[in-house]
């Protein structure tokens, strides 16, 4: 096994020299410790079937299972294999989560328990366009102004996949085709803008495009506030943007990491698998109101 740092970032490795599906229990432990350090990990080339990608993903505990599944598909490639409506007035409610993804975002803050990171591998990826970018909350907090780490440390923010999506007009249609996760959630999680990791003990900025409605601004406030601490955590050299060739799987830490899609060609096919796996409920459960 390589572990090789991605020089030009604050965090992420690139790691070779091994085959995820054959990992063995000593294998998983280096790896499990170098996820913990650089939070995100690329592994060019593994190719791994659906039931080795969710094999390997519970190695790193229970899967939040997204619509009862342990792995689904985030695509523009409907069942039949046609590309669906690309144009926005033709968007289908998957199409709307995808591109609804292209923002800044963590998994599941949405949730009553966020989840703690998510395996995710490239089947089929455009020619140009398509990377997912990661950016590290951990540096980011380091880097505040003691007068901004004081203000956010007092602040908390409500999580909404309906806020966040209905940006874009999305409210789930009866019969979608997305499973509705995350948009039928009757409760509202309130999360403190700052989160310590429950393994390493470092702080990290915990915002992105669910987060809304801090107590005690108003909505506009609120939401200049939001959007500019993302603006300004989300550039360099906190800044990840991991081009796909089909093969590759990507592991990232949820609790310390924000991530999106960037736009290609919608036209173009894109398939991509994902499972996501479960937080704890002891460190990533949220105030409910």
């Amino acid at each position: 096994m390589q572990i090789t740092p991605i020089p030009t970032a604050t965090f992420g490795a690139t790691v070779t020299g091994l085959r995820l599906a054959d990992l063995d229990d000593a294998g998983f432990a280096a790896l499990h410790a170098a996820w913990l350090q650089h939070a995100l990990l690329i592994f060019p080339g593994q190719h791994l079937s659906n039931a080795q990608q969710i094999t390997f993903a519970k190695r790193f505990g229970p899967i939040e299972r997204m619509g009862g599944d342990d792995i689904v598909a985030i695509s523009n490639v409907k069942a039949d294999g046609t590309v669906r409506q690309h144009t926005p007035a033709e968007w289908d409610d998957m199409m709307k989560v995808i591109v609804g993804n292209m923002a800044w975002h963590a998994d599941s803050t949405y949730m009553p328990v966020m989840a703690q990171g998510a395996v995710f591998s490239a089947e089929v990826v455009p020619p140009t366009g398509g990377r997912t970018a990661f950016a590290d909350m951990r540096a980011a907090w380091d880097a505040l102004d003691d007068a901004t780490r004081a203000l956010v440390e007092q602040r908390s923010a409500h999580h909404s996949l309906k806020y966040s999506q209905s940006k874009l007009g999305h409210v789930q249609a009866e019969g979608s085709a997305y499973n509705g996760y995350g948009m039928d959630t009757t409760v509202t999680p309130l999360r403190p803008l700052v989160k310590v990791h429950p393994e390493t003990g470092r702080k990290s900025l915990l915002i992105g495009r669910h987060a809304h409605a801090i107590p005690g601004l108003d909505a506009a406030e609120s939401e200049r506030f939001l959007e500019g601490l993302v603006d300004w955590a989300c550039q360099a050299p906190r800044l990840v943007e991991h081009q796909w060739a089909a093969g590759d799987v990507v592991v990232w830490d949820n609790r310390c990491l924000l991530h999106r899609a960037e736009p290609w060609d919608l036209q173009l096919p894109r398939v991509m698998w994902h499972s996501r796996l479960a937080g704890n409920p002891a460190t990533e459960s949220a105030t409910l109101v």
